[in-house]
């Protein structure tokens, strides 16, 4: 144990779990292992388009562009994919970034001061708790509660503001819930930033991935009543996390939301972390995003249904990769996964993982 004075914000517990090293053990076993937690698009069978290869000869790759918010025709090229879905954004009002974890990090760095509070929902990525506390800012989690559809606590969620609130953040469609968000609880949102000075930054990486054919789902691309900031990029809109290129799409009131854009012109300037290759590609990529779409949302259905044949019914999942399946609880989360891993060779997550909402089922 070292007692070189690190920083506070990184004094995790580096230990591996029990499951970490349970996993390790079998592999090192050369034990074929079945699992399910696995989202990494690049190594589900997949197939891209061979010239989406050829973009990256372009001549353009070898001049270097420093501009703040991100090449033009990367950024006229994500306007226009959201004119596709009939939503208007311009691309003045787009900034790129690495990834979507750096959009949350410029925008936390826009929104808030260390010691500032965030509301974040419930379950929802583990990351969320990593990205605040190494920008020094407080956090409660939201929950969301499942009555045959998933909603807000409200009453829960007014409890949880303070006077340091600076901002919610909406996963949408929530992962691992699936559920996008509905129109009650985005008025309800809307009215709490308008009272309480927050912003509102929605991540909607799974957008595209609908499955419920049968809802409308709202992207906050269109929400013109409080600051708003949205989260996307082709990690998951063209299964390709190796490939680095996210953005952040502003919106609210005008006079706000052109502060805001100043403000992360300068923040994305001291980064120019996107590379020239991805932007200039960006633009014939995105022409053909449903080759590789079509592909996933084909994969989860097919999960979808193997779960149903099996009687593992999932909770109402209206979008995204993943499911919640209910399970009566027999033994602890940490025991039946271990158990689950080491018995039958097949690797699950406990759903404290995902900060469940209850202890007494796994998800």
């Amino acid at each position: 144990m070292s007692d070189f004075p690190f920083s506070k914000r990184t004094d995790w517990s580096l230990q591996n779990n029990p499951l970490s090293l349970a996993l390790e053990k079998l592999h090192n076993q050369g034990t074929h292992i079945l699992d399910l937690t696995e989202s990494n698009p690049t190594r589900c069978g997949f197939v891209y388009p061979r010239l989406w290869l050829e973009a990256f000869t372009n001549q353009n790759n070898l001049t270097y562009t420093p501009e703040a918010k991100g090449i033009g025709l990367a950024r006229r090229a994500i306007a226009d994919y959201y004119q596709r879905k009939r939503i208007t954004i311009s691309s003045d009002k787009i900034i790129l970034t690495s990834s979507t974890s750096e959009g949350y990090s410029f925008l936390l760095k826009l929104l808030t001061n260390p010691g500032d509070h965030v509301l974040v929902p419930k379950p929802s990525y583990p990351l969320f708790q990593f990205l605040l506390e190494l920008h020094d800012v407080e956090s409660d989690y939201y929950p969301l509660v499942y009555n045959g559809a998933w909603s807000i606590d409200r009453q829960a969620f007014r409890s949880l503001m303070t006077v340091q609130t600076k901002a919610v953040i909406l996963v949408n469609p929530n992962n691992p819930t699936g559920s996008y968000v509905n129109a009650d609880d985005m008025a309800f949102l809307n009215e709490q930033c308008l009272k309480n000075h927050m912003a509102i930054i929605s991540d909607e990486v799974f957008f595209d991935y609908q499955l419920n054919t049968h809802i409308n789902p709202y992207s906050l691309c269109l929400n013109n009543e409080v600051l708003t900031f949205v989260l996307s990029g082709i990690s998951k809109i063209l299964g390709l996390p190796q490939m680095k290129l996210s953005w952040i799409a502003v919106n609210g009131p005008n006079t706000i939301v052109d502060t805001a854009m100043q403000r992360l012109e300068i923040i994305a300037d001291t980064y120019l972390s996107v590379n020239a290759p991805v932007q200039n590609a960006l633009a014939s990529w995105l022409m053909e995003e449903s080759l590789v779409q079509k592909q996933i949302l084909d994969k989860v259905n097919q999960n979808i249904s193997t779960l149903h044949q099996h009687n593992l019914k999932p909770l109402a999942v209206d979008g995204g990769w993943y499911a919640v399946i209910h399970k009566p609880f027999i033994k602890s989360e940490e025991s039946f996964v271990l158990s689950l891993l080491e018995q039958e060779q097949v690797l699950v997550h406990p759903g404290f993982f995902l900060i469940l909402i209850k202890k007494d089922t796994w998800f």
